[in-house]
């Protein structure tokens, strides 16, 4: 059984998606119209073929409780597909503790995403960068790792340096390294760059990498073209702190989720097939 480490679902009549449902706004990522409609357990489980298990990850609702809560129900709903979630929660929130407290109610909740970094430009808006200066955020990193969650980490090669002190921290608290780590300099001296930088969270063994949302920054990707993203995680990381994630809906802007699979299939040796697609999901996020 394989397990999809990172994907989303959404109900638009269910939760509210305020980034989702803006009209005619452009996203790092591309145009979402297309995906600006439900993407259901359903659907999400007929892309997935081949698959057994998922980890649904937060994708910015307007309300995080209110999130976590329906994609409990939808676990529920389905017994025969065991799905994790990621919840969002603000780790420098004043209630934390209260939060968290809720948020481990829920059976299906595993960690946490407070996402650091998404691209150059959006980040210059929003200000997220922020939190790697905010004392409250690496003693909410330590806290969550003291309640046996792990966080999902977003953020850009510019940020590896800053977040690799935050992490001096909590150093007990597992995370998760979302989408390669964001190289969005496809260049070769880009992705020189980004390697050279990838150590200084790769030497840390609480991290392990998803090979994930790499058409986010590269709308015509192939096999080739993603090789060297994929060859270094897991040269740096090892097979056993990697683990595939789809990113659909979001990925599907660019590619079918059969194509991706067969990419990832393809530069993935034999030998580490197991543990990309199954066996470090299954321990990272405590599925079967």
């Amino acid at each position: 059984m394989r397990i999809d480490a990172h994907h989303h679902l959404w109900d638009l009549s269910a939760v509210r998606y305020p980034w989702l449902m803006a009209k005619g706004a452009r996203r790092f990522f591309g145009d979402p119209a297309p995906i600006q409609r439900d993407y259901l357990i359903d659907e999400f489980r007929r892309d997935a073929r081949g698959f057994g298990a998922s980890v649904h990850i937060q994708v910015g609702a307007e309300h995080g409780w209110a999130e976590a809560t329906w994609v409990q129900a939808v676990a529920e709903a389905n017994p025969d597909w065991p799905l994790a979630q990621v919840v969002f929660c603000d780790l420098t929130a004043p209630d934390l503790s209260r939060q968290l407290d809720r948020y481990q109610t829920l059976p299906s909740v595993r960690g946490v995403r407070q996402i650091v970094g998404r691209a150059p430009g959006e980040d210059a808006r929003t200000g997220t960068n922020a939190l790697l200066d905010d004392p409250r955020f690496a003693a909410g990193l330590r806290a969550v790792g003291e309640r046996g969650l792990s966080f999902d980490l977003q953020l850009i090669p510019e940020l590896y340096e800053r977040m690799a002190r935050v992490l001096d921290a909590a150093p007990g608290t597992a995370i998760a390294l979302c989408h390669a780590g964001s190289p969005h300099d496809r260049s070769p001296a880009g992705l020189r760059d980004w390697a050279s930088r990838l150590r200084l969270l790769s030497d840390r063994p609480q991290i392990t990498c998803k090979l994930s949302g790499l058409g986010m920054f590269d709308h015509e990707w192939t096999s080739e073209s993603v090789r060297p993203i994929v060859e270094t995680c897991l040269e740096q990381f090892g097979p056993d702190r990697c683990m595939f994630g789809s990113n659909f809906p979001v990925d599907s802007l660019y590619s079918d989720y059969a194509h991706v699979v067969a990419a990832y299939e393809s530069l993935v040796p034999e030998a580490a097939t197991f543990s990309v697609f199954h066996d470090t999901a299954a321990r990272f996020y405590a599925l079967p």
